[in-house]
């Protein structure tokens, strides 16, 4: 195994994955018979370039895309096969309140880095209220004791502070899924300074799946735009959502009256 100081170098399809409808006893579509179709997430094509030609994993790679594009599913999937809880947490967390991940983690392989923390954490928007739950129910026995009540915080000020908790500040693989999520301008621009300052670390690595262009400006971040063309690299300047962005805050009406039939 090569050295390498990140937890996760490179995101590969398994080589003894079976994809559905790759079963060995899967009969042989007669003559003129349509192939069978792809059931989901082999219908995302973000997901399927993953499976075909993998994706290496800089310090700091952010994912955007509209929704339905297969950014959470990816970071999701590459999450689980770390060893994370699909609902957030650390390595090794098994809380779980309804199983709905996609079996995308059973066709990967992790290329890890040789002598790299095998520390990680997972925080995903849409579950945050249950990882919320289970810290709280179990903080007495975990070595976050002096954590908040999560509970009696506002969604962003709880956020802050599980962020600024030492889970965050070790070595390791730290993963988002639309962490910006209920997030003020300002409290985004706090998450932008922690994660750049994660990615700084040197044996420290940030995986992000966002629709804000705020976090997509984090220095130095390899930016991957996703959509029905797949997974490609992007420049923030470049990104569609930046564009829309700047065209609508520089000229909101023109925007507006494609949905509303008085916009002022």
């Amino acid at each position: 195994m090569e050295f390498s100081r990140l937890p996760v170098r490179r995101v590969e399809g398994a080589s003894y994955a079976v994809l559905p409808g790759e079963e060995p006893d899967a009969p042989e579509p007669a003559a003129g018979d349509r192939p069978p179709t792809p059931v989901w997430p082999l219908t995302v094509p973000a997901v399927v370039q993953l499976l075909e030609n993998g994706l290496d994993l800089a310090d700091c790679t952010i994912l955007l895309g509209e929704n339905g594009s297969g950014k959470s599913t990816i970071v999701e999937a590459i999450a689980a096969a770390y060893g994370l809880g699909v609902e957030g947490g650390s390595t090794g967390a098994r809380h779980q309140t309804f199983a709905s991940e996609s079996p995308l983690h059973e066709w990967l392989t992790l290329v890890r880095g040789a002598g790299a923390s095998k520390w990680g954490y997972f925080v995903r928007a849409e579950t945050m209220h249950g990882l919320f739950s289970y810290l709280s129910a179990n903080r007495s026995e975990s070595p976050w004791s002096r954590d908040p009540e999560f509970h009696t915080l506002s969604h962003g000020e709880s956020f802050v502070a599980l962020l600024g908790s030492s889970r965050f500040a070790k070595d390791g693989f730290f993963v988002m899924d639309e962490p910006e999520a209920g997030l003020s301008f300002q409290a985004q621009l706090h998450l932008v300074a922690e994660l750049a300052d994660m990615a700084r670390r040197p044996r420290a690595q940030v995986l992000v799946a966002t629709h804000s262009p705020l976090i997509a400006a984090i220095p130095g971040a390899r930016v991957l735009e996703l959509g029905g063309h797949g997974i490609r690299e992007s420049r923030w300047e470049d990104l569609e959502v930046v564009d829309h962005y700047r065209r609508f805050l520089s000229a909101p009406r023109q925007y507006l009256r494609h949905v509303i039939d008085d916009p002022f």
